[in-house]
């Protein structure tokens, strides 16, 4: 009898552990019924190890979720000594491109510190700051120090092209991988929602390059100004994360610092029919509401 009780009480936490995956599951899809796109997702609390996947290992366009593994890349040349984030870089007409960011409106010929560009790169997800820094570093270093942490969906497929560049029968800062015809669908990267979640996982344990550069890459992520996802409705919680958003496509990866521990997840919503610029955009509401789901039942 005392074994019987014994092997019931082992049980009952797996049991308790099966039910609310399949209430997550349910809750998640039914927000996501009727929608028009696709949505795939991968959550992780990074206490318990609780996790949720929904597609998490399918490849997805990246959009400007890419400048996270950029980021990464510097950090990793810079401790190397390969890099130095003090190095000033000198800012050209050519490489001013449209989208996001500020730097496309100040004065060429302005210098900036490498640090201060992957500063803009993730607060204000600027575009020019991102070939500037691609420039130094290039594509093909990212999809290296990508490799080297096991991880074969995130690669960075080039820079990102400004009209003078689209209309060059060669463009510059095409990683090796970017230049197979089979990847041109991905745009400027490919990744997964497990894979990115594995970044930030790696961040949140400071196991990337080192503690002290994983925090400092923490504290950048902290301070992104766009808040239209995952951050949208979350009152008064610190959230860590890099938006992406393309016409027909919206995404965000984060670690979401919870009453209920930090979860980190990445959300991708691609292939809605209608581009919509404006701040409710039905893909970011969603992610936001997918968001909510994931930190209530994640724990």
């Amino acid at each position: 009898m005392r074994f019987v009780l014994g092997f019931v009480c082992l049980l009952l936490p797996l049991f308790a552990q099966e039910s609310g995956t399949a209430k997550l599951d349910a809750a998640i899809k039914a927000r996501i019924a009727g929608f028009k796109g696709h949505v795939t997702l991968y959550a992780k609390h990074l206490e318990t190890g609780a996790s949720y996947s929904l597609a998490g290992d399918e490849a997805v366009r990246t959009a400007s979720t890419i400048k996270l593994p950029i980021m990464i890349a510097c950090f990793a040349e810079a401790a190397e000594g390969k890099l130095d984030l003090a190095e000033m870089v000198k800012l050209t007409a050519e490489e001013r491109v449209s989208g996001s960011g500020i730097l496309q409106d100040l004065s060429e010929g302005r210098e900036y510190p490498l640090r201060d560009l992957i500063v803009l790169m993730i607060t204000l997800s600027d575009n020019t700051a991102t070939n500037l820094i691609i420039n130094r570093i290039t594509a093909n270093t990212v999809n290296a120090r990508m490799a080297k942490l096991g991880l074969d969906q995130t690669r960075s497929m080039r820079k990102i092209l400004g009209d003078g560049n689209k209309l060059k029968p060669f463009p510059s800062g095409i990683s090796d991988e970017g230049a197979k015809p089979e990847n041109k669908k991905w745009g400027i990267g490919r990744s997964s929602p497990h894979e990115m979640v594995t970044l930030l996982e790696k961040l949140y344990r400071g196991e990337l390059v080192s503690k002290k550069a994983s925090e400092e890459m923490l504290e950048i992520l902290k301070k992104q100004r766009d808040h239209s996802s995952i951050a949208r409705d979350l009152k008064d919680t610190v959230v860590a994360n890099k938006s992406g958003a393309l016409d027909a496509l919206r995404s965000d990866v984060g670690i979401v610092y919870s009453k209920n521990g930090p979860i980190a997840m990445a959300i991708t919503v691609d292939g809605m029919q209608e581009p919509d610029w404006s701040p409710d955009n039905p893909g970011e509401l969603l992610i936001s509401a997918l968001s909510e789901i994931l930190i209530d039942f994640l724990h």
